[in-house]
């Protein structure tokens, strides 16, 4: 019963969003029709270069961020069996560790790649 109160909710919450988002939209772009404005910025002929590089940067942040989790995941199983730490702390930490390298790593590359 919990669970489908939360995806319930959940399904709420992102409808809400998205609503609020396109009504707003749309309340602009009405109030700059009738102002006699210029509305030609809200359609573009073709997606901008700055879009494409957008969506190269998230997938190289989400493959970083991924990579340093299973690496986390075999370095805490190591410090485990190796040291003998408690699990839950040497893999909840190193996963966390690895998972910012990752971060770090990934924001020097579009760093980089932007200039």
């Amino acid at each position: 019963m919990e669970v489908s109160i939360v995806f319930i909710s959940l399904f709420i919450v992102i409808f809400g969003i998205f609503y609020v988002h396109y009504t707003t939209r749309h309340k602009e772009r009405i109030a700059l029709i009738e102002k006699d404005k210029d509305v030609s910025l809200f359609y573009s002929a073709k997606p901008t270069r700055a879009a494409s590089q957008v969506w190269k940067i998230i997938i190289l942040n989400l493959a970083l961020v991924s990579i340093g989790i299973g690496l986390g995941i075999l370095f805490g199983r190591l410090l485990v069996d190796i040291s003998g730490m408690q699990e839950e702390i040497a893999v909840t930490a190193s996963i966390f560790l690895t998972a910012g390298i990752g971060l770090l790593v990934g924001f020097f590359i579009t760093k980089k790649e932007v200039k």
